[in-house]
C-alpha cells in the first residue's frame, strides 16, 4: 500500500489521502480499472475514520478520477475520453427513459422539451449563485445572518455552527471548501482560516450590538433583576460582556437557555425585565408577567464590514 498519512500535519487527512491517490492514478501507478480498498478497509489500514476516506473518495469521484459501482466497489476511472463517452451513453439512456415515460403519461414531446428547458434554466441560475458559508459559535447569530442580512439576489448563504465544524470536520470541511466565500466574525477568524488552510477565501466581519438595544438596557433602573433568555451559552456570555463593555452597571442578570416551559416561567416570575436572544422573544412575551419589559438583543455587522462583504460578493459575481 503506497498510501500514508501524517496526523501531525496541518493538512487535513482526507486531503492528504485525495492528493496521494490522484498522484498515483495520474502517474499510471494505479491503472484504469484497478479496484481500491473499501472505505472501511482503507480506514483500518491507515488508522483513520471511515468518514475521512469517504470524503477523499467522493471528491475524487466528482472529479472523474474514481468511479463507484453499486455492489462492486470503487475503481480507478477509465481514460478521460472513454469516461466521457460512457457518461454520454448513460445520459442518452436516461433521456430515452424519460421520453418513454412522458409519452406513457400522455405528455407530448414539445411539452416535454419546454419543461426540460425551464428546469435547465432554473438549475443554471441556482448553480450560478455565489455560495457563502457563515460560521459562528451561536445559533442566534447564524439565524440572524441567514434570514436578515440583505446581500442581494444570486447569493446562497449556508449557516455552519462552529462546534459542528470542530466535531465533524471530516463531513463538513469538504462542503466548506466548495463555497465561494467563508464569512465569520473576528472572534473566530484565525481558527476558521487555519481549518480551511487558504483553500477558500475567508472574510472576517465585526458585529456590534444594535444601538437601540443598548439604549433600552441602559435606561433600565439600577438594582433591578434582569432575566437573560438565550438559545446558546456562547450568546449569553457575549451579551453579558457587551453590556459590561457599554458601561452599564447596577443590573443583576440571571441567564438561562432552558426550553422547559415550567422552569422558564419560574425564572421570569422572579425578574423585573427580560433580555432575549433573537428567536425567543415571542415565547418569553407569552410567559412573562404583563408590563414586564422584554428587550430583544440583536447583533448586526458594522457598516464597514457590510460594505466590504458586498464588495467581495460583487467581485465573485463577475467571475461566475
Amino acid at each position: 500500500m503506497e498510501l500514508q498519512v501524517n496526523k501531525k500535519s496541518g493538512t487535513p487527512i482526507y486531503l492528504q489521502l485525495k492528493r496521494q491517490i490522484d498522484h498515483l492514478v495520474k502517474m499510471g501507478i494505479w491503472p484504469a480499472g484497478m479496484q481500491l480498498p473499501t472505505e472501511r478497509e482503507l480506514a483500518e489500514i491507515l488508522g483513520v475514520s471511515r468518514n475521512t476516506v469517504s470524503a477523499a473518495y467522493k471528491e475524487l469521484e466528482s472529479e472523474g478520477i474514481l468511479v463507484s459501482q453499486q455492489g462492486r466497489g470503487t475503481f480507478v476511472a477509465a481514460s478521460e475520453a472513454a469516461n466521457s463517452m460512457g457518461k454520454q451513453e448513460r445520459l442518452a439512456q436516461m433521456l430515452d427513459t424519460v421520453i418513454d415515460e412522458s409519452l406513457d403519461l400522455g405528455i407530448d414531446l414539445d411539452t416535454l422539451a419546454t419543461l426540460a428547458r425551464q428546469r435547465i434554466e432554473e438549475r443554471r441560475e441556482l448553480l450560478g449563485r455565489v455560495k457563502v458559508a457563515f460560521i459562528e459559535c451561536n445559533r442566534e447569530q447564524l439565524d440572524y445572518f441567514t434570514k436578515e442580512l440583505e446581500l442581494g439576489s444570486g447569493v446562497s448563504i449556508v449557516p455552519v455552527l462552529l462546534s459542528d465544524l470542530q466535531c465533524e470536520s471530516d463531513r463538513l470541511l469538504p462542503e466548506l471548501l466548495g463555497m465561494d466565500l467563508v464569512v465569520t466574525t473576528f472572534f473566530h477568524l484565525d481558527e476558521v482560516r487555519e481549518m480551511v488552510a487558504g483553500r477558500v477565501e475567508t472574510l472576517g466581519i465585526a458585529l456590534d450590538p444594535q444601538l437601540g438595544t443598548i439604549v433600552r438596557i441602559a435606561r433600565l433602573p439600577k438594582g433591578i433583576r434582569v432575566g437573560l433568555v438565550c438559545i446558546s451559552e456562547p450568546f449569553a456570555e457575549r451579551v453579558e460582556k457587551s453590556i459590561a463593555n457599554a458601561g452599564i452597571e447596577g443590573l443583576t442578570i440571571t441567564h438561562t437557555t432552558t426550553r422547559d416551559e415550567d422552569e422558564l416561567r419560574r425564572l421570569l416570575a422572579q425578574v423585573d425585565a427580560c433580555i432575549v436572544s433573537p428567536g425567543r422573544k415571542a415565547e418569553v412575551e407569552r410567559l412573562v408577567a404583563p408590563g414586564t419589559d422584554v428587550i430583544e438583543f440583536i447583533y448586526v455587522p458594522d457598516a464597514g464590514s457590510v460594505n466590504r462583504l458586498k464588495a467581495v460578493l460583487s467581485e465573485l459575481r463577475t467571475k461566475k
